[in-house]
């Protein structure tokens, strides 16, 4: 990873989140963010808003890396023919379920090309009392992601998003060395946690291990977006 000591260039570690309405209000943010962020996410929610077409725009006019943030979920052929379809748009991150059935066929839809699968191990937004609602297997939380976590990376995932709680413990796994850990959850000093329930600041998660951290609504929803953009570079600047 390359060493960033300024806050005025953009440092690829920081992802900004295009959770806007669609194509026209991402461009904008994009516009005003400026050189500053060189990586974007784009979710689920921008899906419908043109999120795909924004994607190429973003990647093929702007030359930003972009992360696609599905979080995709089925029997194995049909996520094999999906992440095919995606891999042919030239993209940098694509997010599935950790279980590892799906996990391999996601690996053999991006076969030869530069498409990085990324596993969700538990939702930042989770708690334990959310797992048991939802009948999941008891114990600790960090427990579960750290688990599921190695047996996502052993499936072939070329990297794991996880909560920056867990961020340091995935990184101790003998499965993760040479593997990517990318934390949403991700909160500046000050701001507002909104829904997410296990979250730190952007040094905290830089340090936890994380080789990048995802920030949305504290960006994009500041009164500047672009000098907060800029406090984060700043803060993670040098680590």
């Amino acid at each position: 990873m390359p060493a960033h000591t300024t806050a005025t260039a953009a440092d690829d570690r920081l992802i900004v989140a295009l959770d806007v309405p669609d194509v026209l209000s991402g461009l904008e943010l994009a516009k005003t963010l400026g050189d500053g962020v060189s990586f974007y996410k784009i979710g689920l929610g921008m899906l419908t808003g043109g999120g795909l077409a924004l994607a190429n725009e973003l990647k093929a006019e702007h030359g930003k890396r972009i992360f696609l943030d599905l979080k995709l979920f089925d029997i194995s052929a049909t996520i094999e023919a999906a992440v095919r379809g995606i891999a042919r748009y030239d993209l940098d991150f694509l997010t599935v379920h950790g279980d590892p059935h799906v996990v391999r066929a996601a690996c053999e839809g991006a076969a030869g090309t530069e498409l990085k699968i990324l596993a969700v191990t538990i939702l930042t937004s989770l708690d334990r009392q959310d797992l048991d609602e939802a009948l999941l297997v008891p114990g600790e939380l960090s427990d579960i992601a750290t688990q599921r976590a190695a047996r996502a990376l052993g499936a072939g995932a070329h990297g794991v998003i996880a909560s920056p709680h867990e961020a340091a413990l995935i990184r101790a796994l003998p499965e993760a060395a040479g593997k990517l850990i990318v934390t949403p959850g991700v909160r500046p000093a000050g701001t507002s946690k909104g829904d997410q329930k296990r979250i730190a600041t952007p040094a905290d998660a830089i340090r936890a291990g994380a080789d990048h951290i995802v920030v949305g609504r504290p960006v994009w929803q500041a009164a500047d977006p672009k000098a907060a953009a800029a406090a984060i570079r700043s803060e993670i600047a040098g680590i």
